[in-house]
Formats: structure tokens, sequence, C-alpha cells
């Protein structure tokens, strides 16, 4: 068996309110992953949304972007790329010695953190969803692959929100 860390994580979170479950856009359930879509779900989970959704602007970007990068350089992680979106941020890095859920965890929560320093808005509400997905990428190939999509793929798919 082999023990070996993997190359990089690809890391994704989305913004609270975004991607509920029984979304149009497809979603992924814990147990079961990709699901159709399912409106009745939906809008339940719509209902019992206790803050407005705040989608991120170009500047609330920027500052996530920041925030990640520099969190990266302190802890000596190799940030491959970050892509914060309006409802959404895929980071993909490379953090040896550490698991994916800590890593994903820990650059969820200091963009947070400079979020609610320059913007009061995000105080005292979530800014994200709970939780978020990470994979292990295992190849060089499959790093060029994830990177690629971050980078390009997004701007094609159309999940952002305006």
């Amino acid at each position: 068996m082999d023990n070996s860390e993997p190359l990089a994580f690809f890391i994704t979170w989305t913004v609270y309110g975004t991607f509920l479950q029984g979304d149009e856009r497809w979603w992924r359930s814990r147990n079961d992953g990709q699901r159709p879509p399912q409106p009745l779900l939906q809008h339940w989970h719509q209902a019992r949304l206790n803050h407005a959704i705040l989608l991120l602007n170009e500047e609330h970007q920027s500052i996530v972007e920041a925030q990640i990068q520099q969190h990266c350089d302190h802890r000596a992680w190799t940030n491959w790329i970050t892509n914060a979106r309006s409802n959404h941020v895929h980071v993909v890095v490379t953090a040896s010695g550490y698991g994916g859920r800590v890593v994903r965890d820990q650059l969820k929560a200091n963009a947070t953190g400079g979020l609610r320093r320059d913007h009061s808005m995000f105080v005292n509400r979530p800014v994200w969803t709970t939780g978020g997905d990470w994979k292990c990428v295992n190849s060089q190939e499959q790093l060029e692959q994830v990177i690629r999509y971050v980078k390009e793929v997004q701007d094609r798919k159309e999940r952002d929100q305006n």
C-alpha cells in the first residue's frame, strides 16, 4: 500500500446560500455524489436560510485570493492557483504534512478573516457554506488538468451568479 502524500489538493467551497442541495445546476450529496436537480428540496433549503446571500464582487475576490496566498506563504505551501468567483472558490495547493480537510478549513478561515476585517457586512454571519470539497491530486497530469480547469473552464461553465 502506498502511503505517500498527494502531489496537491484540489479544494472547492461555496459562498453561503449558493449551491444548495437540490440546486438546478446539479449538486453533490455527501454520500451519493452527483445528484440531479430537485426543486422542492432547493426551495426548502432556501426558505431555511438565516441570512441574505452575499456574493463576492471583484474586490472581495481579490481579498480572498490574497488571504489564501498569504496563508500558503506563511505555511510554506505551494499555491498552484486560486480562483475566487462570485459564489465559490477553487484552490490547488500542495501542503506537505497536512490533510485536505485541515488545509481547506485553514484557507476558508483566513479568507473569512480578511473579508470581515475589510468589510463589516461579513461580520456576525456565515460567509461560506459548511465544509466544502477536497480531492487528492496524485500525478503531474492530474495537477495540470485541475490547474487548467480552475484557470480556464470556470469561465465557460457559467456557474457564477450576478
